[in-house]
């Protein structure tokens, strides 16, 4: 398997006007959009049927992208990029932004993802939320955010971009804190929010960058303009671009908020941070391709931040001992090896999008999986109180399986075929980057087998950690917890498991019978000529598949032969540390926040004294000057007339001076 190294790459920016069912691609955000708005504006009047709504409109959405893509199939290469024309919506002197849509694989295959996977957990959450009494505000949520989605993977310029992103960061917000009558998961929400409004700062000063050198903030000028502008401004762009990607994409070191998100109810995990916002960096960066090209300092810290996330999410996954948070820890891992495949370049855009797909149907079918043991078990997360599920759950631990094995990248499964094609591309180049970014990678896989194995072991092999009612001694830990009867989850919720887990085992596989997927995307990526790696690539597998065996092993040692403690052990420095997420927090506190409330303290401090005391200083001096006057007011007729007197007396001599 040859690895890919440019070669004269030109990006195509020709661009040509929606005609037949292409023009139809505003039904795409309107269908889940009026969804979203139905449930919202008709209340409880639609309890009974909301959900199914709901369902309906993200699977009609789904419809049109799939009719879309065969009619795109019918195009040459060359032709695939479709530019539908909405609404003129910015005249604004030098600025004139259209609101339009860009129909290209890019887009097309982002909205396959969002629809399709999205459908499935829409599916899944008619079940599982099947006894909350907002169960329609919660599918009306799912809906909007699928619309906002679809603005960001669609828009045809940043600003649109821009709003689509915004969108998914306030759904997000409203998702994580769905039962915001708990306080932990109102501040969770909050916290998210926030983190993502500092990377959204970035997207920010982009567009000013953009409209400053470009007078434009479109793909079309923006892209295919960047020949003509420095290298300084095409690397600062580059930067705030991935600011907003580390934002977004829980990236260091803006990473601190996902973990956290994971509050919100199990499907908007599997939506949210497996398949659809949390790439939206990804995207962001495979869609500015040019931008970096033109700016390899930048694009050098995009791998940077790439190489530390996958490695600092995997240890963090590594020591957690909720199933949801360890989930959670490796969705920032994986994603990681994606923004490092993107900022290799041309060589890498079409494999992050690649392992981008993939990840979407295995990540999203462990994060239900993981739904499914907490329906199963009264909405336990943590993994020391399970153990033994797999004979009590047997769908569940299928096709949870197959997502394990497809995140480890055992062949034949999906991520054999995107995480390790991003392996081997980081072996290609020259000098000490090949070595440094390849090495990383394959520790990532390593990291990858044993957290995940650990995750998969704890939960359905050993002994039942778990109080069953029955033989349990008084006294311990198993006797002070609650009694549990697990079971399988209802069908509604085990079906969509089981196509994500067909697709955690087949799609990867499908989709690399002669480079389909990276032929796919040639229009938006460009086409790039192969190139073997720094180290032969039968070699470079065997070192990633020895990696994920003693990985695995190691697991299966630790977890699955030896007991595992109910109650937390102390474990070592490393493992403390990963527990608190490496201190993130802690840094974040010290960095932003302590600084962050001196500076409005002070900022309050001045207000008071210095704006508020001048005010009220002149009003004091006022009062005192009004008590002088009061003090003339007698109210006898002779003291008024002598006034009177000397006033004229003094504007005569005034007068007389002046003339003189």
């Amino acid at each position: 398997m040859a690895t890919h190294l440019p070669a004269a790459v030109a990006f195509s920016t020709a661009s040509v006007p929606a005609e037949g069912l292409l023009s139809l691609a505003w039904l795409l955000v309107a269908l889940p959009l009026a969804g979203a708005a139905t449930l919202l504006l008709v209340g409880r009047r639609a309890d009974a049927w909301g959900h199914w709504l709901g369902v309906l409109a993200s699977a009609a959405s789904f419809l049109v992208g799939f009719a879309m893509f065969i009619a795109l199939l019918g195009r040459p290469a060359d032709d695939r990029i479709v530019n539908l024309h909405l609404f003129d919506w910015i005249p604004a002197g030098n600025l004139n932004v259209e609101a339009g849509l860009q129909i290209d694989p890019l887009s097309l295959t982002f909205v396959l993802l969002v629809t399709f996977v999205g459908t499935l957990i829409h599916i899944y959450s008619v079940a599982y939320m099947e006894h909350d009494v907002d169960r329609r505000r919660f599918f009306a949520y799912l809906n909007l955010f699928v619309a906002a989605m679809l603005v960001l993977v669609l828009a045809d310029s940043y600003l649109l971009l821009f709003v689509g992103w915004e969108g998914v960061g306030l759904v997000s917000y409203l998702l994580i804190g769905f039962w915001f009558q708990s306080t932990a998961n109102a501040v969770a929400a909050k916290k998210a929010f926030i983190a993502n409004r500092i990377g959204d700062l970035g997207l920010l000063i982009a567009l000013m960058l953009m409209f400053a050198t470009y007078g434009a903030v479109d793909f079309t000028t923006v892209l295919g303009g960047v020949d003509g502008v420095s290298q300084g401004t095409l690397t600062a762009i580059g930067l705030m671009l991935l600011l907003a990607a580390c934002g977004k994409s829980a990236q260091f070191p803006l990473q601190s908020w996902l973990g956290d998100a994971m509050a919100g109810p199990t499907p908007v995990s599997a939506l949210i941070h497996a398949a659809t916002m949390v790439t939206a960096g990804v995207y962001l960066i495979v869609r500015s391709g040019p931008i970096f090209d033109g700016a390899p300092d930048a694009q050098l810290v995009v791998v940077i931040v790439g190489a530390i996330t996958l490695i600092f999410g995997a240890i963090i996954g590594c020591a957690k001992d909720d199933i949801k948070k360890a989930l959670a820890a490796s969705t920032m891992s994986q994603i990681g090896y994606m923004i490092l495949a993107a900022g290799l370049g041309p060589i890498g855009y079409a494999l992050a999008i690649f392992h981008l797909v993939t990840h979407g149907f295995f990540k999203a079918g462990l994060f239900l999986g993981a739904g499914s043991v907490m329906h199963g078990m009264g909405d336990q997360v943590n993994m020391r109180q399970f153990g033994a599920l797999r004979t009590y759950m047997k769908a569940t631990y299928i096709t949870f399986a197959f997502g394990w094995l497809a995140i480890l990248g055992v062949p034949p499964f999906s991520g054999f075929w995107s995480k390790d094609k991003i392996i081997e591309a980081a072996f290609v180049g020259e000098g000490w980057r090949p070595w440094v970014f390849g090495t990383v990678a394959l520790l990532g896989a390593g990291l990858t087998a044993f957290y995940m194995s650990r995750v998969f072991f704890m939960t359905f092999f050993g002994a039942k950690r778990w109080n069953d009612g029955h033989k349990t001694r008084p006294g311990t830990a198993l006797s002070k917890q609650p009694v549990q009867h697990p079971h399988e989850s209802p069908r509604l919720m085990v079906w969509p498991m089981i196509v994500l887990a067909i697709g955690s085992a087949a799609l990867g596989g499908l989709l690399s019978i002669g480079n389909v997927f990276q032929t796919w995307l040639e229009p938006v990526t460009g086409h790039v000529e192969e190139h073997e790696p720094v180290l032969a690539v039968w070699l470079i597998m065997t070192l990633t598949l020895a990696l994920v065996a003693a990985g695995l092993w190691l697991a299966y040692v630790q977890y699955a032969k030896a007991p595992v403690p109910v109650v937390v052990p102390v474990g070592s420095v490393l493992t403390r540390a990963a527990r608190k997420d490496l201190y993130q927090d802690d840094v974040n506190d010290a960095l932003l926040v302590e600084p962050g409330k001196y500076l409005t303290r002070s900022l309050v401090y001045g207000d008071r004294q210095v704006v508020d005391g001048a005010v009220g200083g002149l009003g004091h001096i006022m009062v005192r000057l009004g008590e002088v006057v009061r003090r003339s007011q007698t109210g006898y007729v002779r003291s008024y007339a002598a006034m009177m007197t000397v006033g004229l007396v003094a504007l005569v001599a005034v007068v007389l001076a002046t003339r003189i």
